[in-house]
């Protein structure tokens, strides 16, 4: 049933954002895991379409927050306001009351804005005047940010890292690709016309079924030692975190019920090894100058480990 749907999301997404489809099936399996996921790549590629699309799709809200420096954290989670016709103090939401969330090139806000996240991300509530209000459900951050250009920006703090799910990149379209762009777009936005396949109840339901999908106890030992290896591993300065285990486990989950399983195999740990971990280790100093990446000691990590066989 899960893969019925989520075929029909895909298509759905499809019919906006040209190829790509890892990198949509990479963002459904953190919505269905209620994870949020932070996208790295250069301007222009797509990554504003490629949420609207998404939360289009599935029937969600979507607000979109542009973090500059002068953002401060009330404009994001709201703020209170004396309203003179009651003579009283009310809430006014801020833009983070959606179920989908685009924080727009994340890294351009202070620290002290971008920490006004962490609760959002990981308790789905916001307090403000110590007064706590629940996100609305489900609920995702999908964070943008640009490799290249850091001039004027803050870098992420690890524990901000740690809180997304995946980090995906979306890359330059093929020729081919790009050639069917332009005729796609020759005419109205194919995004106004895009409808929802899904509903927030059916989305909430699918979550549920991901849940129950089996997880064999050498699945377990595979996803706990490839944590391991990076807590050991001589390249790596700081290891994966028990946070990043329970999403790993949890993506498996998603990835199996997408297709159509209900228990989980080693290719789906291979599969989200990368986009769930790399971005969460920070090499040593010597890996550093040596210009290694975080996604080829991933990689070098699984290639070592003895992958669990059947019987």
């Amino acid at each position: 049933m899960i893969k019925e749907w989520i075929d029909k999301v895909l298509d759905n997404i499809s019919r906006v954002i040209v190829g790509k489809r890892d990198s949509i099936k990479l963002a459904l399996i953190a919505l269905l895991c209620e994870g949020h996921i932070l996208i790295e790549d250069i301007p222009g590629i797509g990554k504003t379409t490629f949420a609207r699309a998404l939360a289009r799709s599935v029937s969600c809200s979507f607000r979109r927050i542009q973090f500059t420096p002068d953002v401060l954290p009330s404009d994001i989670v709201g703020v209170y306001y004396f309203n003179q016709k009651t003579n009283d103090f009310e809430f006014r939401p801020g833009p983070i009351m959606a179920n989908i969330v685009l924080a727009d090139e994340i890294n351009r806000a202070t620290p002290r804005t971008q920490s006004c996240l962490l609760e959002c991300m990981q308790e789905y509530q916001v307090t403000v005047e110590g007064v706590t209000r629940e996100l609305p459900r489900p609920f995702m951050v999908i964070a943008t940010q640009n490799p290249i250009e850091l001039e004027g920006t803050f870098p992420l703090p690890e524990a901000q890292l740690d809180r997304f799910m995946m980090r995906v990149k979306l890359g330059y379209p093929s020729k081919e690709e790009e050639d069917i762009i332009l005729l796609r777009f020759q005419g109205c936005n194919p995004l106004d016309k895009l409808e929802p396949v899904l509903s927030i109840q059916q989305l909430l339901n699918l979550q549920r079924v991901c849940e129950k999908v089996y997880v064999e106890k050498s699945i377990r030992a595979y996803i706990l030692d490839i944590v391991r290896a990076t807590r050991e591993n001589p390249n790596i300065a700081l290891g994966l975190s028990p946070r990043a285990t329970l999403h790993l486990f949890k993506a498996c989950k998603a990835l199996a019920a997408m297709e159509g399983r209900d228990y989980v195999i080693p290719d789906d740990v291979k599969f989200l090894a990368t986009p769930v971990l790399a971005h969460r280790i920070i090499l040593n100093t010597e890996s550093q100058i040596k210009g290694k990446s975080k996604e080829d000691i991933i990689n070098n990590i699984i290639s070592v480990l003895s992958v669990p066989v059947e019987g």
